[in-house]
């Protein structure tokens, strides 16, 4: 392989795969742990928020812990697989066509936390029944069997006058 090849290739596999969902934004983080006298990166939890480009006005909020240090700052660090989440509606929820329906629900959020396989997703479901939109957020990393996960659930609006509900 030529030396560009390879070049691309490693930063291809270092930049880690791309979020599903159209933006991601760090909102803040707070230092837990401080690493090699404050020299480098503290240990963290991060907050950062998504939307799902599928469902009008829902805000998610994900915390994760990020592992400071010097593997931390270069990006080799592997992550806990511990996280949090909350949506929120910002407005009236709206469940557009595109969004996937079925048990497997859609992924709709991606980070990744190490350097090769690990990630943190979240998915999005539509319980039409109750009109809820449920997002799980979960590990790629099994953890005595089981990965780690949390859940969170928007109601979604109500058409007018009789309609059916969103994501009916």
């Amino acid at each position: 392989m030529r030396p560009a090849a390879l070049a691309l290739l490693a930063a291809t596999a270092l930049a880690g795969p791309a979020s599903a969902a159209d933006e991601t934004s760090q909102i803040g983080y707070v230092n837990t742990a401080l690493t090699n006298l404050g020299l480098t990166r503290s240990h963290r939890v991060v907050v950062e928020r998504f939307e799902d480009p599928e469902v009008r006005n829902v805000a998610c909020y994900i915390a994760q812990a990020r592992t400071g240090g010097i593997s931390g700052m270069v990006g080799v660090a592997e992550d806990p697989a511990r996280f949090s989440l909350s949506c929120t509606a910002t407005g009236p929820v709206e469940i557009l066509p595109g969004a996937a329906r079925g048990e497997r629900g859609e992924v709709v959020h991606e980070s990744s936390t190490s350097l090769f396989f690990k990630e943190t997703r979240v998915h999005r479901f539509l319980d039409a029944q109750r009109n809820v939109v449920v997002y799980l957020a979960w590990s790629t990393k099994l953890v005595d069997g089981s990965p780690f996960s949390a859940m969170a659930v928007v109601p979604a609006s109500v058409s007018p006058a009789g309609a059916q509900p969103a994501g009916r």
